[in-house]
Order: C-alpha cells, then structure tokens, then sequence
C-alpha cells in the first residue's frame, strides 16, 4: 500500500499537484490529509495514557491507529510546503502521533532506536516561492526515516523559486513533474 501523507493546506496547493504526478506514477494510494484531522500535539494527559498502553502491550486502542498505518505501508508520499523555513506545523504534529514504540520503533539493548515500518522508501515532495533548504524539512525526515523508522531510502522532489519575480511557476512545476516522468521512464 503507497501511504500519501498531504499536508498541503491550499486547495490547489502547488505541492499537492506536484505529489499528485508522482502519484499517478506509483498507482493506487491512500491518502491522509492531514489538515483535516483533528491532530494534536501530545499533551501531559495524551502521553500517560499513550505510555501506559504501551507498557501493557495493548496497541489495540485507535490512539495507534495512524501508527500502525504508517508502519504497515510499503511506501511513503510525504507533501508539504516549504513555509517560513520548514515544514507545515500538522507534519510534525503527525510525527509526534505516530512515533509509537513497538509499532514504528522499537530500542536495543544500547537504547539506540530500530525501525519497524515496512516501506522500503519514502518520497519527501514540496515546493517552495524562493531559496530551499532542506536542513529544516527534508534533512529531518530523511534522519527520522532511516535512523527511526527503518525505512532506508528517501528521496526529494522539489520545485523552488515558484514566487520569484519573473519567474513562470507553471512551467518550474511542469519542468519538475517532467523530471518525475523521466525518472520512472528508465
């Protein structure tokens, strides 16, 4: 199962379409936009009760239930817009949800954290208005992807300079999902 993680807010967000051609070239998906989600980040009362089910052993509750999607995907499709420097605050909202130990992880006896998930890779799509850098999007889910989860390939699919004066944003996307045609061409 390909595991479409949106989280572009825009309705014709620029990301969402860009994700959308590599879609079309990986077949059937299933897609959680996260924005229309009731995610929260985890607060005190949230986390004792995540911890104890845990301790127990009882994964059996829907506090899991995005957790265990995540880890039963054979692939991944992350969106998300490069805004102010990073990635949409409901990514890492999701993230924090989702990061169950003995679902998506687990620890060795070093404490050192061991991937569970099943995909062999994740796509990380955004688009961004000027300059990229991936140190604050990318970077952290490539790290996340294959030193927590266990998922050991990732790659980038990025149109930038999209909102640069003079730029043409139509043809930097179509320029950018040409180069998602041609890769899947060989």
């Amino acid at each position: 199962m390909v595991l479409y993680l949106n989280a572009s807010v825009r309705i014709e967000s620029r990301t969402n379409r860009l994700a959308k051609a590599l879609l079309n070239k990986l077949g059937a998906f299933e897609e959680v936009k996260l924005t229309d989600m009731e995610l929260k980040p985890l607060d005190e009362e949230r986390l004792n009760y995540r911890e104890a089910q845990i301790a127990e052993k009882n994964y059996s509750d829907h506090i899991f239930d995005l957790s265990k999607q995540f880890a039963q995907a054979d692939l991944i499709v992350i969106a998300a817009p490069y805004w102010d420097g990073q990635f949409p605050a409901v990514l890492k909202t999701y993230l924090e949800n989702i990061y169950c130990i003995g679902i998506v992880s687990k620890y060795d006896a070093e404490g050192c954290p061991q991937g569970l998930c099943r995909a062999k890779k994740l796509y990380y799509v955004t688009t961004a208005g000027g300059r990229y850098n991936p140190r604050f999007s990318f970077d952290y889910i490539d790290y996340l992807a294959k030193n927590m989860f266990g998922i050991p390939k990732t790659e980038l699919i990025c149109a930038r300079y999209l909102d640069i004066e003079g730029n043409d944003a139509e043809e930097i996307l179509a320029k950018a999902m040409s180069e998602i045609d041609s890769s899947f061409s060989k």
